[in-house]
């Protein structure tokens, strides 16, 4: 309950500072302040490791995703420049949407193929112009626990903007805040932020492998992709 209504109370003025600060790096530096806050009031514990090797310029980077605590985590340990692609149900929720549009998320339509191509372009246009972005490329999560597989939108726009990608591993969210809860248990988070993949011109499949890879290999969690890979193999011997 205590989280809960903390959340409700900083929620609100993180809403009004937004609304009212003039400059989109205001906005978000407000933003990033109410979500440390309220990180700390419902006792989690974030650090991060591997910051300073962020590259200075544009990004791609990308995290795995298993816990709505994921994009208040990243919100408060990344600098303000980074803009969030999300999916555009969340554009349409009280004050959240809100929210995400007066600090400049980007919504991508997952389920209309127009929207889809239409926000996939903008999201690309954002890379080619020099904008960092966070992506979670697995674009959604449930109880099953493990990495699932990524799209590839994310890593489309790093190979069009030729920016490089930012592959990033959020510990603890799941145990923290798990799928059907909304209640976090107080306990340790860490984000660690792994050196960056791709050169010049790198293929959009080559960067969603190396990042998935490197993802994985730091997660202690299941790879569900290669499991997948596994069963679907198995299956096709048997026939």
């Amino acid at each position: 309950m205590w989280a809960l209504a903390t959340l409700a109370v900083l929620m609100t003025f993180a809403v009004l500072l937004a609304f009212v600060l003039p400059w989109l790096s205001w906005r978000r530096a407000s933003t990033r302040f109410f979500a440390r806050a309220w990180l700390g009031v419902a006792g989690l514990r974030v650090s991060a490791t591997g910051l300073e090797t962020v590259p200075d310029g544009s990004c791609v980077l990308v995290a795995n995703h298993s816990s709505y605590l994921d994009g208040v985590v990243m919100k408060a340990v990344l600098p303000p420049r980074f803009s969030f692609v999300i999916k555009r149900e969340a554009a349409s929720l009280p004050i959240v949407g809100l929210l995400l549009r007066r600090i400049g998320a980007e919504f991508i339509d997952r389920h209309t193929p127009g929207g889809r191509q239409r926000d996939a372009r903008r999201v690309v246009e954002r890379a080619e112009q020099g904008h960092s972005l966070v992506f979670f490329p697995e674009g959604t999560f449930d109880a099953v626990v493990g990495v699932k597989r990524f799209h590839l939108g994310a890593f489309v726009a790093a190979a069009r903007g030729n920016v490089p990608v930012v592959p990033t591993v959020i510990h603890g969210a799941r145990r923290a805040l798990p799928s059907g809860s909304f209640v976090p248990r107080p306990g340790r988070l860490q984000v660690e932020v792994l050196p960056a993949v791709g050169g010049r011109r790198e293929r959009a499949d080559a960067l969603r492998d190396a990042s998935r890879a490197a993802i994985v290999a730091r997660l202690d969690e299941p790879d569900l992709a290669a499991y997948v890979a596994t069963e679907s193999h198995a299956t096709t011997r048997a026939v």
